[in-house]
């Protein structure tokens, strides 16, 4: 039989003779696919709205009050970058910003080492680990605004446990006003801090030193290295981006420390423990200058955020 033969070939009954071969139906694409882009919109636009209407509508809003000279109560009038100069040229801005940076640099060393001490105690599944994080995990919790109220009583030159506790081991008087001098103020201040944030730090080198491969340990005990080898050249370089992101989430949070330098002294005595926070508060709520302070907010922003970057590089240079 012959090609032209085939063609011809009639069909099943009623069907006619077939004219040509037959073809496959084209296929379709499924039709979850052609909504998949919709869905995605859909799904993140709740975020997207969110984020709009908390972050970036005020923060346009926050640059527009920038250029103005925005009394929080009166008529403004728009000023330019005057507000910026102003702020670059305000001797009380560098102060409250050098203090900050001092009060940083004093307390994210001693977090993150407590708190990596803190991890290493309680990272073994010993009796009493989960008793010991929720014991270190508690005063990051209660938070520091209630601990800051607390230790106003306790600083109390004449009936406060601290003055106390000290004369009863024969290192004070007894009547040490700390909230009162602007050095015992930042010892305190910073003592508070380095006392309560560090469960936080643990929480998050534990999280990340459990996924340490326990293989690698027993590899170092064949090889007959120290506890200290160990954490040294196994522990900390594979933790590294969790350390990264504690120090980002302390050196921040120190940056923006307001609630427990306003209860404890109010920036005082003076403006020797005035925070930069503490400065843009006294600004735009006690100078009524929401356009300064708001200046101020924008560079405090931007120079938070190139500290961050600059920590980022760094961490992924130590990678490299």
């Amino acid at each position: 039989m012959t090609a032209l033969d085939a063609e011809a070939r009639p069909g099943p009954a009623g069907s006619g003779p077939r004219t040509g071969p037959t073809r496959a139906p084209r296929s379709r694409r499924p039709r979850s696919l052609t909504h998949r882009p919709l869905t995605g919109v859909l799904l993140v636009a709740p975020a997207v709205a969110l984020v709009s209407f908390f972050a970036l509508i005020p923060l346009v809003f926050a640059a527009y009050i920038s250029v103005t000279n925005w009394p929080l109560i009166g008529e403004y009038r728009f000023v330019g970058l005057e507000n910026y100069q102003q702020a670059l040229n305000d001797p009380g801005m560098w102060k409250a910003l050098r203090y900050t940076l001092i009060y940083t640099a004093i307390v994210t060393v001693p977090i993150l080492l407590l708190g990596y001490g803190l991890a290493v105690l309680v990272r073994a599944n010993r009796p009493g680990s989960t008793l010991l994080r929720t014991i270190f995990f508690i005063p990051f919790v209660v938070g520091l605004t209630t601990l800051s109220y607390m230790l106003v009583l306790e600083a109390q030159p004449d009936s406060g446990a601290i003055n106390r506790i000290l004369r009863a081991l024969g290192l004070s008087d007894g009547s040490t006003a700390w909230l009162l001098d602007g050095v015992l103020g930042t010892a305190l201040l910073s003592a508070l801090v380095i006392w309560a944030v560090p469960g936080l730090t643990m929480i998050l080198l534990l999280s990340a030193m459990q996924g340490v491969p326990a293989e690698v340990y027993e590899a170092a005990d064949i090889d007959g290295a120290s506890w200290l080898r160990r954490e040294l050249s196994i522990t900390v370089p594979i933790i590294r981006p969790a350390i990264g992101m504690s120090l980002i989430i302390s050196v921040i949070g120190s940056f923006l420390a307001f609630n427990q330098f306003f209860i404890l002294t109010k920036g005082g005595p003076g403006t020797d423990t005035t925070t930069i926070v503490g400065y843009i508060y006294n600004r735009a709520f006690v100078e009524l200058q929401l356009g300064s302070a708001t200046a101020i907010s924008l560079i405090l922003v931007v120079f938070t955020a190139l500290i961050t970057v600059a920590q980022f590089v760094l961490l992924r240079g130590s990678d490299q």
